[in-house]
Order: C-alpha cells, then structure tokens, then sequence
C-alpha cells in the first residue's frame, strides 16, 4: 500500500520500492479492492522479499515491520502499522487510510526540504 501511495502522490520527490521481512505469495485482494476505491492500480506489483532490493542503494528506508532492522545503509524510520492479512476489508481500509496519510506527511516534508529523495 504504502509503495502505491508513494508512487502516485510523491514521484517527484522520491523513488519508492517495496518489500518485506516475510511477503505474502501475492496482494491480497482486499489490498486490491482497497486501493482501487482511490484509483490506485497494482499493475506491475508484485510482494518482494528484502533479498530482492537489498542491493539498490536507498536514502531513506521505512520499517513497518514492528521488529528492529539491521541498519542498512541510510536513513531509517519506523511506523507503527498494523499487518491487515486475515483481518476483515474494513480493516484494510483503516491501514490504508493511516499509510496513506504516514506517506503524505513523509512527502510534505521532503517537499519541504531541498532536494528531496
């Protein structure tokens, strides 16, 4: 989800990639249904394992995971989000509706700093 919000609001601030400690063998169709009712599409997407990115070099890393990282090269930041998988749709809603407004507030301020990521 957060990949979605990122590449739709923020691309002219930041490259985002997406990927997990343990992603699920697809997108859930609830995450699907979800982003759809904000005109995000998922074509393309595909869960990633962390294996799959490790070796880009980033700027900026966020950790939804709840669980400590290994401090790869960077910046890191953590936000505390719940894992929908096996939860009902209005759940998804919820989490979707409070990453999207982490990854807004991520992108104002990198809009509010020179460069961006």
């Amino acid at each position: 989800m957060a990949e979605a919000f990122a590449r739709a609001y923020g691309a002219d601030v930041m490259e985002a990639h997406s990927a997990g400690l343990a992603p699920a063998p697809v997108i859930m169709p609830h995450t699907r249904a979800v982003l759809a009712e904000k005109n995000l599409r998922l074509d393309g997407q595909f869960p990633k394992s962390l294996e799959t990115v490790a070796r880009e070099p980033f700027d900026l890393v966020v950790n939804m995971s709840g669980r400590k990282l290994p401090a790869p090269p960077g910046r890191v930041i953590d936000w505390p989000v719940a894992d929908p998988v096996g939860q009902p749709e209005q759940t998804y809603r919820a989490v979707a509706a409070q990453i999207e407004d982490l990854v807004m507030r991520l992108i104002l301020k990198l809009r509010s700093q020179t460069g961006g990521i």
